[in-house]
């Protein structure tokens, strides 16, 4: 997934905005007009880093002179310590640059870290972990690029991105059949249509409607082995509900191609990194 480079510029815009306000109070009445500052942005935890070069971003729009040293690239796990960018320039414009670019390395590398444990642990069972729309609104973007970067596929980016047919929908047009054929008649060829199941009787009707993918909705690891087994290949599967690292290999060795996760993009935890003054 390749991020706007524009849409980055607009929201590191708002971020410091939302930070800085009229101004860093703080650092004006203490630090000289041409003060210099030397640091170094540190993983105080073990990490799988995202987001390096938008914290960097941050301090650039800040500091027109900053001479910089990138040391890492996204993606890369790296152990406590590890010096993951310098930075030097003008004190005042780096200190009041700060907070906004470490809130952002440290939100996004949070979810590339909590990602990059799910990835691993269905290493070799032939199932994908994908990551779903839960995330903090405004933010979709850059958590779908850290969950990539964690080692997920994207789903759905936007509700323009596919067809997924939920409870919902099949409820208002009245059967999952006639649903699907709505879908199949108006959508272009190359989109995907999914449907989402809760029973093993929806899992048989969806498959022989047509559907590209099928969705397994909280179920069991032995009803969601039923439902490989009624599928038989006819369209690839994807797992939700109650994916935690502790269930998330048994649910991979069903047989499904995808388990999707909320919890990867929604409840990551923001990973320890801070700016360290360089003598």
């Amino acid at each position: 997934m390749q991020l706007d480079e524009q849409e980055i510029e607009d929201f590191i815009d708002r971020a410091l905005e939302e930070d800085i306000g009229r101004g860093d109070l703080t650092t004006n009445v203490t630090i000289p007009k041409d003060a210099v500052f030397r640091a170094a942005m540190v993983a105080r935890e073990e990490i799988v880093v995202c987001g390096i070069d938008i914290a960097l971003r941050c301090f650039e729009m800040m500091v027109p002179d900053l001479e910089s040293d990138v040391l890492v690239d996204d993606g890369e796990r790296v152990a406590k310590g590890t010096v993951l960018a310098r930075v030097s320039g003008n004190a005042r414009a780096i200190l009041a640059a700060e907070r906004t670019a470490l809130n952002i390395l440290q939100h996004l590398s949070g979810i590339s870290t909590e990602v990059r444990k799910y990835v691993d642990a269905v290493e070799g069972t032939g199932a994908t972990m994908i990551d779903t729309r839960k995330t903090i609104p405004t933010l979709r973007n850059v958590a779908k690029y850290a969950s990539f970067i964690g080692g997920a596929r994207n789903h759905r980016i936007r509700l323009d991105d596919g067809v997924l047919i939920k409870d919902n929908h099949i409820a208002a047009v009245g059967s999952l059949t006639a649903t699907v054929k709505a879908a199949q008649r108006a959508t272009p060829a190359l989109t995907v249509i999914e449907v989402e199941c809760d029973t093993l009787d929806q899992v048989k009707e969806a498959a022989e409607s047509g559907v590209d993918m099928i969705l397994l909705d909280n179920m069991d690891t032995a009803m969601m082995r039923e439902a490989v087994e009624i599928v038989a290949k006819r369209c690839r599967i994807e797992c939700s509900g109650g994916v935690r690292l502790d269930t998330v290999r048994e649910k991979a060795e069903t047989g499904v191609d995808f388990i999707s996760s909320g919890r990867m993009t929604q409840s990551a935890a923001a990973v320890d990194i801070g700016l360290d003054f360089l003598d």
